[in-house]
């Protein structure tokens, strides 16, 4: 089983237009309500894909209610910690004209320190029997990066497998904690690190103490770096147009796959290399595949067709 943690869930609400205009009024086919959050499009795309998958998340107020609701009309097996302050909600506006998506992510409320310490209770326990666990997505306030890291710790200490994808010192904690994958995209990666090339971004990561990340590049792939043996970059070789809200969120489902399925990612031993390989062709046909649909948490049929398409590059080192 693969646990994934939604520390910040939301209700996302998603509607596309034939051209997004601003300042101008709209009119545009009915919108789709959904429970979303990282971490549960994590589980969407693992259970879609057939794996055996858990979703821990918060929930309070009638957006809460809402998000239950939608978790168990979609049969995703879920466990969720009540919270006094409502859930957030998302919009994303998909412009069909131009294949982009607009964003406006509500903050989220503060955890108080009892529902903090119980989220952190449940993943932690649930965690254990775990093959990896996934946590994702942003911090309220209450569950920072204090928190976080010392819930990667515990998770580690029981040797359970554990992929972090957040943002800001999270990423640092995270990595400091020794967390076994990091997903940031590049721009996350440049903001923890202060380093602008993410080859640079990554090493500095896994000299804090994780030990294998994967860099979204966006249209350019990702990036496949361990403490041991060569990086690998993975590319389409076209770009695809459409709603990229649940690119990265494919990413991590691709690495709790290969880290639940025992795959080592950070050596340097041909296994390892292999590994990461598969890893990134994968991640990049899971990624792209996720742009292609209406939704985030949702994966394309042709994700298997778009994964022979993947180009593969071994990153020479002593070249640079």
């Amino acid at each position: 089983m693969i646990l994934t943690v939604t520390p910040n869930p939301a209700v996302d609400l998603t509607w596309h237009v034939d051209a997004l205009e601003p300042g101008a009024t709209h009119r545009v086919p009915t919108g789709a309500s959904r429970a979303g959050g990282k971490g549960l499009n994590v589980a969407r795309v693992l259970r879609a894909t057939g794996h055996d998958v858990l979703a821990v998340a918060t929930a309070g107020g009638a957006t809460g209610d809402e998000l239950r609701a939608d978790l168990e009309a979609s049969g995703l097996p879920h466990r969720l910690v009540p919270t006094r302050a409502a859930t957030r909600r998302t919009v994303a506006i998909v412009d069909e004209r131009v294949g982009e998506t607009s964003i406006l992510n509500e903050f989220g409320a503060a955890l108080a320190s009892g529902e903090a310490r119980a989220l952190a209770e449940a993943a932690a326990e649930l965690g254990r029997d775990a093959d990896a666990v996934a946590i994702s997505g942003s911090l309220p306030p209450g569950f920072g990066p204090d928190e976080l890291g010392a819930l990667v710790e515990r998770l580690v200490a029981a040797g359970v497998p554990v992929i972090v994808d957040t943002s800001g010192p999270g990423v640092l904690a995270a990595a400091s904690t020794g967390a076994t994958a990091l997903k940031p995209n590049r721009e996350e990666l440049a903001a923890a690190t202060g380093l602008a090339d993410p080859l640079d971004g990554a090493r500095s990561l896994l000299a804090r103490g994780a030990r294998v990340v994967v860099v979204s590049l966006g249209a350019e792939g990702l990036l496949v770096v361990g403490r041991d043996g060569a990086p690998v970059r993975a590319r389409l070789p076209r770009v695809l147009h459409g709603n990229a809200t649940g690119a990265g969120d494919a990413v991590v489902a691709a690495i709790a796959v290969s880290l639940a399925d025992g795959d080592d990612l950070w050596s340097d031993r041909g296994a390892a290399a292999d590994a990461r390989a598969r890893l990134a062709r994968r991640a990049t046909a899971w990624s792209a595949s996720a742009v292609l649909m209406p939704l985030a948490g949702e994966l394309s049929p042709d994700h298997a067709e778009l994964a022979d398409e993947v180009r593969i590059t071994m990153i020479d080192e002593d070249a640079e």
